[in-house]
């Protein structure tokens, strides 16, 4: 007979999520919700007349950790209805963004990764605030990337977190030679710190990966071996940074993306009947409480060719580099496969980049209501921001986040494994859930239901 267990809040991401599980006498997750709760911000809605410079702007506030994916895709997405092109030079600045974005969100999510994991040889979890060695060599380590990655989008974006320097037909001005030095030497000692950083965690997830338990809450549970695997397809549109309908080869298909109601999706009212006080942090949810995931989730259910599908690193890896490994693992090692590459794109896109050359575009057209759309591969997966604009106004505007494609696939991975594991594999997806609360689910005529989801 099954029962409900359920974690909430859900920890070490960002925002606020919730895990309503079904499991069994043996405690074996055979349905698993994930869901936002985090309110809805409605930032399509304040986009609705706006002009195309400030949508941007405005979409890249509901994220603090990847501002610069959201910026770079609300700027193409308009560029992409007004048929803008724009300078090499500028692609190449943005591209170095896309990197610098992609490092130090990398090295935030093995922070949040690594307390669920043990110390090679040991019984002891990885504590990575420990003053304690190796482990505190390792924070360091990670910081420094963090702050490197930082930097360079400081001085390319012009703010390290929402930046200021793209903006609607390229970028508002070149780097100098000085600051192209700067970048050099900041990309070269990254380059080395990088490797280091994948070399080691792919050791502490291998580790992880050979154990028979893990400790959570005082209990010892048993790790299957197919831990998060799921049957779903993947998503991705580029190895670095992304496509757009003015490609001329298009990478992300706006016809194949459905999008259901979470009252649709979700389960319907249940009530706990199964608490653990001594799960960290607080315990599960007390036995008798209700929970609703229908009613609660603040998410559309996207779907791409009619099923869930995976975005992120695996997804990019195993659309472009033939990397096959399931499961929570798999995952995380596919994260750490993409580290290097991010100083290495840096480098890259500087020995092409002219620090003369124009950044601008000559002509910046106003738009005719055309649709247009970007994917920007952030850290997490693809970010599909689209957009309509006539006469230099924001007529629609729609954000397809990474999170949000992951919800409804990270729920089919829950299903098999033991519930007291449930966040290991959530965290193997995403610390980022803000990004995905904003939702509007329109029917094929194009009007809005489940209106009252969103007042």
């Amino acid at each position: 007979m099954s029962k409900v267990v359920e974690i909430s809040p859900t920890t070490r991401h960002e925002g606020h999520s919730k895990l309503v599980l079904k499991v069994n006498d043996e405690g074996i997750i055979e349905r698993g919700d994930w869901l936002s709760i985090t309110p809805v911000r409605g930032v399509e809605k304040l986009a609705i007349g706006k002009t195309m410079d400030q949508v941007p702007k405005i979409a890249s506030r509901v994220c603090g950790i990847c501002p610069i994916a959201h910026t770079l895709a609300g700027i193409e997405a308009m560029e992409a209805s007004i048929g803008c092109e724009i300078p090499e030079d500028a692609k190449l600045l943005r591209y170095i963004l896309q990197c610098a974005n992609r490092m130090h969100s990398h090295a935030i999510h093995n922070i949040l990764a690594l307390p669920d994991m043990y110390i090679p040889g040991t019984d002891v979890k990885v504590n990575p605030f420990t003053k304690e060695e190796p482990v505190r060599s390792v924070a360091l380590r990670i910081q420094r990337i963090r702050e490197i990655g930082q930097t360079i989008g400081e001085i390319v974006g012009g703010e390290a977190i929402h930046p200021s320097n793209p903006r609607v037909g390229g970028m508002y001005v070149n780097i100098s030679p000085r600051a192209k030095a700067k970048i050099y030497d900041l990309a070269k000692e990254a380059r080395v710190l990088t490797q280091q950083q994948m070399e080691f965690m792919i050791a502490i997830f291998r580790n992880y990966q050979k154990r028979d338990w893990s400790e959570v809450g005082g209990v010892e549970v048993p790790i299957p071996k197919d831990l998060g695997y799921h049957n779903q397809g993947y998503m991705a549109t580029a190895p670095v940074y992304g496509s757009s309908s003015l490609d001329e080869t298009p990478m992300w298909f706006p016809e194949r993306f459905t999008e259901v109601r979470p009252w649709d999706w979700y389960m319907g009212e249940v009530e706990v009947d199964e608490a653990d006080p001594n799960y960290p942090i607080g315990g599960t949810s007390p036995v008798g409480t209700k929970a609703w995931p229908q009613m609660e989730a603040c998410t559309g259910v996207p779907l791409y060719d009619g099923q869930p599908v995976e975005v992120g690193p695996r997804a990019r890896q195993a659309i472009f580099k033939n990397y096959d490994e399931k499961g929570t693992i798999g995952l995380q090692i596919a994260r750490q496969m993409e580290f290097p590459e991010t100083a290495y794109g840096i480098i890259d896109a500087l020995d092409a980049l002219d620090t003369s050359g124009a950044v601008l575009a000559d002509n910046i057209p106003q738009g005719d209501g055309s649709l247009g759309w970007a994917a920007n591969e952030a850290p997490r997966g693809a970010d599909v921001h689209l957009a309509r604009v006539k006469d230099g106004r924001v007529q629609y505007f729609s954000m397809l986040v990474p999170t949000t494609w992951n919800f409804p696939t990270c729920s089919r991975a829950l299903e098999g494994a033991p519930w007291r594991l449930a966040e290991v594999i959530m965290r193997g997806y995403d610390p980022c859930v803000s990004c995905a609360t904003h939702m509007l689910v329109i029917d094929e005529d194009k009007r809005l239901v489940a209106q009252k989801l969103i007042q």
